[in-house]
């Protein structure tokens, strides 16, 4: 569904990937794994469309996406939930929600309602909050209201770049829990998560990245059990 070959992106005079490869079939929730700085979410920001590629090829369902625009890039369904949620904290969720639907809202405003409402079925704290301004929401609660947005253009394809950052532990089990959901409906996932144990428990395939390249990539069940990665990455 996504490939990614030989991909190269610098922020000036740095090198933040160095020939990454990557791919992620139909169906599959694939985790992205490894320290701070090791280049994550610059590959979703790639893949996303919201920095420039240097070097390299990036396609989905066959078609190029280097130097396609985010916009025409979440058109071809393909939703990017960023790092810190970015959510309109002047605005209410509802209004959040309606602007992850921008490009329906004219064509089709009942199937937006249904979406809408299909996301309060998912999230009913948000129901609960619907008129509430979203910047006084829990980190728990604006977290899913990040989801919930960038579900509301009916992606096939979700990129989520460390959904658990800050969060209790209560809602970092009822965030993977969802993530986990979301496949069960047909989502395709690629996933940044802090929590590497956790990241990989629900994924299928995981890549460790270090210093902008993938340093070990295989089944999620292996890596968890890997040497390496546990004395790295799970802290035992």
């Amino acid at each position: 569904m996504l490939s990614v070959n030989n991909l190269h992106v610098n922020y000036g005079m740095a090198q933040a990937l160095r020939g990454v490869d990557l791919h992620v079939n139909e169906g599959e929730i694939v985790a992205l794994i490894g320290r701070n700085g090791a280049g994550k979410t610059t590959l979703l920001k790639a893949i996303t469309g919201l920095v420039k590629v240097k070097e390299g090829e990036i396609t989905y369902l066959g078609q190029s996406l280097i130097g396609q625009p985010a916009h025409e890039i979440m058109k071809k369904g393909i939703s990017h939930v960023p790092q810190g949620r970015q959510i309109f904290g002047d605005q209410t969720v509802e209004e959040n929600l309606l602007l992850g639907a921008y490009t329906q809202i004219k064509k089709n405003p009942k199937q937006v309602q249904q979406q809408m409402e299909r996301e309060y079925e998912r999230f009913p704290r948000l129901k609960e909050r619907r008129n509430q301004q979203a910047g006084t929401l829990s980190g728990g609660e604006q977290q899913m209201l990040a989801l919930s947005r960038a579900l509301m253009s009916n992606p096939q394809y979700l990129v989520l770049d460390e959904p658990s950052m800050g969060l209790s532990p209560l809602y970092v089990k009822l965030i993977l829990d969802t993530v986990s959901q979301l496949r069960q409906e047909g989502k395709t996932i690629l996933l940044v998560e802090q929590i590497a144990g956790a990241a990989l428990s629900i994924s299928d395939r995981a890549y460790v990245m270090s210093s902008g390249q993938v340093e070990m990539t295989g089944n999620s069940q292996d890596l968890l059990h890997d040497e390496r990665v546990i004395r790295t990455y799970l802290g035992a």
